[in-house]
């Protein structure tokens, strides 16, 4: 009966996430084993079936101002192979949006699980040529990155950069004093914005995520141009 009901409602919510799929969660989380996922598995695709759909809502709402390349679903197996937590399965489910283009630079996150949900963009753990020329862009001028970040409906819904993803010190070729170490000390630039488990189960759920989505729209911009550019602001792209 449970599956029944389960699929009639999942049926009718494409772009709504349906309390079932955190029901799941909770209940994988007490059973994180193979033979509960084995005896569950009807359960737990029909549930991947509902997220599947609201997925595809939001790309195609994202769709509608950006141009979204690859939109990638996290497997719900873990890698356990370096890892002393041998629990074979995610408790939360999580998706990723990338931009199309060599000159759209920047993805779209979404984690969806019960009490820690959020959504996040940016640049996380870019490679080492790309992290130099954002540090060496913040070196000559912050101002452009600082208004975006203190942008009111940006601060508001995002704070600032993620603090925990930064070296201890000036980077090698840096100053320790230089008035923009903060930022050159990163190592990651991403933001995030939490949703409480009311504000998942929304009717409005996807709209409010598309809406934080395009608030990173400028900060999207001003990354992709600088990635881009080099220091002389002559493109990369033509050369």
């Amino acid at each position: 009966m449970y599956i029944v009901y389960l699929l009639a409602k999942t049926s009718k919510m494409s772009s709504t996430i349906p309390k079932t799929a955190f029901d799941f969660l909770l209940k994988l989380k007490k059973n994180n084993n193979r033979e509960w996922m084995q005896e569950h598995k009807k359960e737990y695709l029909l549930n991947e079936k509902a997220l599947k759909e609201f997925y595809a809502v939001v790309e195609k709402g994202l769709n509608t101002t950006d141009e979204i390349a690859k939109t990638k679903i996290f497997r719900i197996n873990r890698d356990i192979r370096f890892s002393n937590d041998k629990t074979p399965y995610n408790v939360h489910r999580s998706v990723s949006f990338s931009r199309a283009g060599a000159h759209r630079r920047g993805g779209y996150y979404l984690r969806l699980e019960p009490g820690n949900s959020f959504m996040a963009g940016g640049f996380f753990d870019p490679n080492p040529a790309d992290l130099l020329r954002i540090r060496k862009e913040f070196e000559m001028d912050s101002s452009e990155i600082r208004e975006i970040l203190n942008q009111k409906e940006f601060k508001k819904s995002f704070g600032n950069f993620n603090q925990d993803y930064a070296v201890k010190t000036a980077p090698k070729g840096f100053s320790k004093d230089d008035d923009n170490i903060d930022l050159i000390k990163l190592k990651s630039f991403f933001v995030n914005h939490r949703f409480t488990d009311a504000e998942v189960f929304a009717p409005d759920f996807k709209d409010n995520l598309i809406y934080h989505y395009q608030l990173l729209r400028p900060f999207f911009n001003y990354m992709s141009e600088v990635l881009t550019t080099d220091l002389n602001g002559e493109s990369l792209l033509e050369k």
